[in-house]
């Protein structure tokens, strides 16, 4: 979901930077400006004197101000933390019953568990992905089922299965899944 909004939301935000840029552009270079454009000609200033200094005076100018741009602040530094923030996990600390531990590395844990859960009966595809802490991984598991497959099944058998083995390969107390199923639609073949 926050991919969607994050690619929207800088869809948005470029189009409008493009829009109001390459206006500026085509007034400066002597183009005639547009309807919609706030001042006349390539002679006028964004911001004339009086305009800039009309709020300063007034009590509640500068807090209002700093306000608005600290909030805006704020969420441009939450987009930027959620676009950064890493959404596999690296690796998973395996317990070695030595007491000192072993780091997997993720990518190869999600590469088997997605191996051993495409080969549940029935099923036409799967990915793996891994979410949470090192010491505490989660799983995300997508299978695209045939149409004929139970779905109580197929999730019977990956529970028991790849994610039981996954879980008992790590040396893991639990590996919580969440387990998406959907049915793959087959289009009809023309026999001759």
């Amino acid at each position: 979901m926050l991919r969607v909004v994050n690619r929207v939301f800088l869809g948005l935000v470029g189009l409008v930077l493009l829009v109001l840029g390459g206006s500026v552009l085509a007034v400066g270079l002597g183009a005639p400006a547009p309807s919609w454009w706030i001042h006349d000609s390539r002679q006028d200033v964004l911001l004339t004197n009086a305009e800039r200094t009309r709020w300063r005076d007034e009590g509640w100018w500068w807090p209002a101000a700093i306000a608005v741009l600290a909030v805006l602040l704020l969420l441009a530094l939450w987009w930027l933390v959620a676009v950064l923030r890493r959404r596999r996990l690296a690796e998973v600390l395996v317990d070695t019953g030595d007491g000192e531990g072993a780091l997997l590395r993720g990518r190869a844990l999600e590469h088997a568990l997605t191996e051993e859960a495409s080969q549940v009966d029935g099923v036409d595809r799967a990915h793996a992905h891994l979410r949470g802490r090192r010491s505490a991984p989660e799983a995300r598991v997508r299978l695209a089922l045939e149409p004929h497959v139970d779905p109580g099944t197929a999730l019977h058998d990956l529970t028991t299965g790849a994610l039981t083995h996954a879980r008992t390969s790590a040396g893991l107390a639990s590996l919580p899944a969440e387990v998406r199923l959907k049915g793959v639609r087959h289009h009809p073949e023309r026999v001759s």
